[in-house]
C-alpha cells in the first residue's frame, strides 16, 4: 500500500500525481519480478541492509537509506527457475556487481542460462566471477533524468 497525502480538499497535488505515474510506468515494465513471485533464500544485499538487534522477518534485516545500485532485492518464480535482482538505483559507471551470484557464494551454487534487463532494452553484457555475477548495461538502457532509476534483472537459472 502507499501513503499518498491528499490536499485538504482530498485532491492530489502534482507532484503526488507524477509519483504515481512514475510508478506506473515503472510497474508496466517490472510487475514480473513483483507479482506471483515469492522471497528467495536471502532477502538482499547492498549497504542499505543492516542486522537489526531484534529478529524478525528476514533474519531481522531491515531497509536504511538512502538507496544505491549496490542495494539489490531479490525475488524467485514460483517454480524456482527465476530469480529477479531488483537493483535500488542505476550504476554511475553502467556496471553492476551482484555478490550473492558469486561463483562459491553459499547462497547460490547452480548455473545461471541467461540474464536480461526488464525493459524494451533487455541485453546486458553478462561475466559471473568470484566477486560477484558482473553486469555491463548498454548506455542506451540508461534512465532520462527524473525517471525512476530501480532497474530488474531476470536471471533464468539451470
Amino acid at each position: 500500500m502507499l501513503n499518498i497525502p491528499l490536499r485538504g480538499d482530498g485532491s492530489l497535488d502534482d507532484k503526488e500525481v507524477a509519483l504515481l505515474r512514475d510508478i506506473a510506468a515503472w510497474m508496466d515494465v517490472n510487475a514480473e519480478a513483483i507479482f506471483a513471485t515469492r522471497p528467495w533464500k536471502i532477502y538482499g544485499e547492498g549497504s542499505s541492509t543492516q542486522k537489526a538487534a531484534e529478529k524478525g522477518q528476514f533474519d531481522g534485516q531491515k531497509d536504511i537509506a538512502p538507496f544505491t545500485a549496490q542495494d539489490i532485492r531479490f525475488t524467485t518464480s514460483k517454480d524456482g527457475k527465476t530469480l529477479y535482482a531488483i537493483a535500488m538505483g542505476w550504476p554511475a559507471d553502467g556496471r553492476l556487481t551482484i555478490k550473492s551470484l558469486a561463483t562459491g557464494s553459499p547462497h547460490f551454487t547452480g548455473g545461471i542460462e541467461s540474464v536480461k534487463l526488464l525493459g524494451p532494452t533487455s541485453k546486458v553484457a553478462v561475466q559471473r566471477t568470484a566477486e560477484g555475477l558482473v553486469i555491463t548495461f548498454p548506455a542506451s538502457a540508461k534512465p532520462a533524468p527524473g525517471q525512476v532509476a530501480a532497474c530488474v534483472l531476470k536471471v533464468a537459472l539451470k
